[in-house]
């Protein structure tokens, strides 16, 4: 009802407030008031939640990446670099203990034993054409993953014409064991105690040989190796019988910086440097004693220690030429050997 037609009483007193609407909101909340002003929370909260979940996307795409990373690293450590030749690949490869034994027949035929294990003749079975070496290890630390890998690294980065080629590896639990190329001529004392006596001008190039791989161990590798056990059976001759010394970086590396190394006597009975009886340091020098044993041994053809000849003074070959250099009878030592002889009286 509109008040214009409402009847005044003049008997009631006081004062009434009446309250008008003034627009057609039926809304009781005051003007100005917007719905917006409390949908900034939810807003700010939606914005948290969606960069919180894009972090964590990040956080996992790179966790992804860096687990993937190690295990490609891991197994591409696996492929060591080595040599190409002889149908091998470019990389060494990492065989499995059934594959090797499987190669060699079960390691049927044994070619040849050291003081670190037995070589058996195989072949690898993705290639029969390709003969292979495989030695067995036996004499090495059992806590020595690491210190095995190590190693296996310093052989295959040895790359030279006159060390042995190591083309892969087997390391699955115990069983550690080395891929060499075959070396169809067998070892140098084979080849020198043989049915005939050599000729002159080969010893010479095998000694050269021996020379230039020691050399390269000793002082163009990047880790200097000293081998430690050089003689005529870690020698071994290929089929156009070029010498290759075998065995190397398998006895604990001596590193260049090292001044002074105490260690257990290791090498063969005929070849060891004083050194290694009198408490001095061991160098690269044990290899270079070694090597000039085994020059006696190809200038005389004939072992250094035969026990069995009736004179006592000639037993101990290094023993014998030293008291032949001391009363001047340098022709003692190629005595029967007549192709030498020859040629030194055509240089008189």
């Amino acid at each position: 009802m509109s008040l214009s037609n409402g009847v005044l009483d003049n008997t009631v007193g006081g004062t009434a407030l009446i309250k008008v609407r003034i627009s057609n909101s039926t809304s009781g909340k005051p003007l100005g008031c917007s719905k917006k002003k409390g949908s900034r929370p939810l807003l700010i909260i939606e914005s948290v939640v969606l960069s919180g979940s894009a972090a964590l996307n990040l956080i996992l795409l790179f966790l992804t990446f860096l687990i993937w990373y190690r295990y490609f690293r891991g197994a591409k450590a696996e492929t060591l670099q080595a040599y190409t030749g002889n149908g091998f690949s470019s990389t060494m490869q990492s065989f499995s203990y059934e594959e090797l034994k499987e190669g060699t027949d079960g390691f049927k035929e044994e070619v040849g034993r050291g003081a670190y294990g037995a070589f058996y003749k195989g072949v690898l079975t993705s290639n029969e054409r390709s003969v292979i070496a495989v030695r067995v290890l036996e004499k090495i630390t059992s806590d020595g993953n690491r210190e095995f890998n190590a190693e296996v690294d310093t052989i295959g980065r040895a790359n030279h014409r006159n060390l042995i080629e190591l083309f892969g590896f087997c390391n699955e639990g115990q069983n550690r064991l080395l891929v060499y190329e075959f070396m169809r001529n067998g070892s140098l004392a084979d080849f020198l105690f043989g049915d005939s006596r050599p000729t002159w001008f080969k010893r010479t190039e095998i000694a050269c040989g021996v020379a230039r791989g020691l050399l390269y161990l000793h002082e163009e590798c990047s880790k200097q190796i000293t081998h430690c056990d050089i003689k005529l059976q870690n020698i071994l001759l290929d089929e156009s019988l070029t010498a290759k010394i075998s065995d190397f970086g398998l006895a604990k590396l001596l590193k260049i910086d090292q001044t002074r190394t105490m260690t257990a006597v290791r090498g063969t009975k005929g070849y060891l440097a004083p050194e290694w009886f009198t408490n001095m340091p061991i160098s690269i020098k044990v290899d270079v004693y070694s090597f000039g044993i085994v020059l006696l041994e190809l200038i005389c053809c004939r072992r250094n220690c035969q026990f069995e000849l009736n004179d006592e003074d000639q037993m101990i070959l290094s023993d014998w030429v030293y008291d032949c250099y001391l009363e001047e009878k340098p022709e003692l030592i190629i005595e029967g050997d007549e192709e030498m002889v020859g040629n030194i009286k055509r240089t008189r």
